[in-house]
């Protein structure tokens, strides 16, 4: 067995990728399923959205709508993301990073919209600080990972073009 070889596959730290992947999606379901379902349920939405109600604020149905979407975009993206990493595709290594770059963007951005809104509460309240921490620590591990591993390298290669083997190959026959 060769050493490219014996570093293919989803073994090693990418075990850690994987089991993230699958917990993602039922973490932010279990987190952000329930608060987004009440919201546009309970009344809370047109509370906040309609002109004239005590909490109105114009900024609020922009905001909310961002974090819904985000939040969705996130979903749809980690399930793609979990997809392309058992299926060992070519592109998960690009896309994970990208999938690790944006709440480093967004999440400063929708704190920055939220802080617009004069509300009593701090928008930088104890869970939102984790989560960005969480974020920048996961972005700075795992992005340069994706990119400098072997094994990643060696793993993520299903779905490449073979146009260069496939011509040299059509040329000899």
């Amino acid at each position: 067995m060769s050493y490219d070889e014996n570093l293919k596959g989803l073994k090693g730290w990418l075990v850690l990728v994987g089991i993230g992947l699958v917990i993602f999606p039922i973490r932010l379901g279990y987190l952000s399923g329930p608060l987004f379902y009440n919201m546009f349920t309970d009344g809370s939405f047109e509370y906040l959205t309609t002109p004239g109600t005590e909490s109105y604020h114009p900024l609020w149905k922009p905001l909310l709508f961002f974090e819904a979407s985000y939040n969705a975009l996130l979903m749809i993206a980690s399930l793609v993301l979990l997809f392309l990493f058992v299926s060992k595709h070519y592109l998960f290594p690009k896309g994970y990073a990208l999938f690790l770059f944006l709440p480093m963007v967004i999440l400063p951005l929708d704190l920055w919209l939220a802080s617009l809104i004069p509300m009593g509460d701090d928008p930088l309240d104890p869970s939102t600080l984790k989560e960005m921490v969480r974020s920048v620590v996961a972005a700075l591990i795992w992005i340069p990972y994706m990119f400098l591993s072997k094994r990643v390298k060696a793993t993520f290669v299903e779905g490449k073009s073979q146009t260069g083997s496939m011509d040299s190959e059509q040329t000899t026959n």
